[in-house]
């Protein structure tokens, strides 16, 4: 049985990989520990993300009387801060790597490792974060911001333990693997149905029975980019999953904007 201890180093290990927060820093586990710490770290992805809501909608109240725009900005930088730019880097790289690639595995894996980004992967950095902030701005527009953004990066990040419960990964040996060797996978699966349960209350409560629809672009996101990760390189990388999360943030900013716009 995990202790409660090895519980909060593993939520202090999620929160400082996926945050820039200043969470204590819990030390690097044992070299027999790292692999059961990462795998219950994972559980812990989508707390991460409500945490990240809950300062992204509380700030959304306070900016709500600010001009539009300004309230959006400043949102924006704060999210990006937040995370660090951590999944920003995973799409610009994947943008690289697909283009680059040219279809070939180990070509695409050889352009995910290097650091620099290209200009496929700074098209796609722009293009995502015009799309994120004008999503935004109308959301403030519209009053519905906080109660989106509260729950939004935590179903982004319950795509990272989806792809961990059902998708192998691409290489075999690395922090991925290891995460998903030792990932309690009932425990997975249980929080991943609590994490869409609570969306999907708060998407009802906000937009009514047509807010669902909302919903369905994550899922249909979740379902081809992991066959694209699949057929591409076998599997999933840390690059792959970071591109998941900002595509699936973006999907449903866009979903609540156009709801919102709607009058649904």
């Amino acid at each position: 049985m995990t202790k409660p201890l090895t519980l909060w180093r593993a939520f202090l290990f999620a929160g400082r990989l996926l945050t820039r927060w200043p969470l204590p820093d819990p030390g690097m586990p044992s070299a027999a520990d790292l692999g059961p710490e990462m795998g219950w770290a994972a559980l812990f992805y989508p707390l991460i993300g409500l945490l990240l809501g809950a300062l992204l909608a509380v700030v959304a109240l306070l900016v709500a009387d600010a001009p539009v725009l300004v309230g959006a900005a400043l949102l924006l930088i704060l999210w990006v801060w937040s995370t660090g730019a951590f999944h920003l880097d995973g799409l610009a790289d994947c943008a690289d790597a697909w283009v680059g690639g040219l279809g070939s595995r180990e070509r695409t894996l050889e352009i995910l490792k290097d650091p620099r980004s290209g200009a496929m992967g700074v098209v796609a950095l722009v293009l995502l974060l015009i799309a994120k902030f004008a999503c935004v701005a109308a959301l403030l527009q519209q009053g519905t911001a906080s109660l989106l953004l509260l729950w939004l990066p935590a179903l982004a990040r319950a795509q990272l333990l989806a792809l961990a419960l059902t998708t192998p990964y691409a290489r075999a040996e690395g922090m991925g693997a290891a995460m998903r060797s030792y990932l309690p996978r009932p425990a997975g699966w249980l929080l991943l149905l609590l994490t869409w349960l609570m969306a999907l209350v708060v998407t009802l409560l906000a937009f009514g029975v047509p807010g669902v629809a909302m919903l369905l672009p994550a899922l249909l996101l979740f379902w081809r980019w992991r066959a694209s990760l699949l057929q591409r390189l076998g599997g999933y990388t840390g690059d792959g999953a970071g591109a998941l999360v900002e595509l699936t943030e973006a999907a449903l900013l866009l979903g609540g904007a156009l709801l919102g716009a709607d009058g649904v």
